[in-house]
């Protein structure tokens, strides 16, 4: 399912993730991407940003201090299926890549789950699932 965006406008895409260094990689990659990226350090902040601007996709670190990405996700889907949240796909962005995490992920509602490192190719193969990307910059 590819979101239809309007002409002229670009994805917003909030990252969820608390280590700095995968911050500025990500948020790199979203940039050289075109799309607009909003930057939460942690579930709680992810739920307070969805609900101020709804955004277009996010990408949802697990493992973070407070609420984990697990959480919240279930929270996210629960706001969207009590119809206080529009419709987005999240996707797990993680380390753990067995075969339980994956099932963890999809459980808590998420769409799908990639893995760190991240690659730019493969983070653009997987958001172009998603999104209408604007052209390659």
């Amino acid at each position: 399912m590819r979101l239809s965006l309007d002409e002229g406008s670009r994805p917003r895409v909030l990252l969820v993730e608390d280590n700095p260094v995968n911050q500025v990689v990500a948020l790199e990659f979203l940039t050289m991407m075109g799309v607009v990226a909003v930057l939460a350090a942690d579930g709680q902040e992810a739920l307070d940003a969805c609900t101020r601007q709804v955004p277009d996709l996010v990408l949802m670190d697990i493992q973070m201090p407070g609420m984990d990405g697990l959480e919240c996700a279930r929270r996210l889907r629960n706001l969207q299926r009590e119809g206080q949240l529009a419709a987005f796909p999240i996707l797990a962005l993680t380390a753990h890549a067995l075969d339980a995490d994956v099932c963890a992920s999809l459980e808590a509602g998420m769409d799908e789950h990639l893995t760190k490192p991240l690659d730019f190719a493969s983070l653009r193969k997987h958001l172009q699932r998603w999104l209408n990307l604007p052209s390659a910059q």
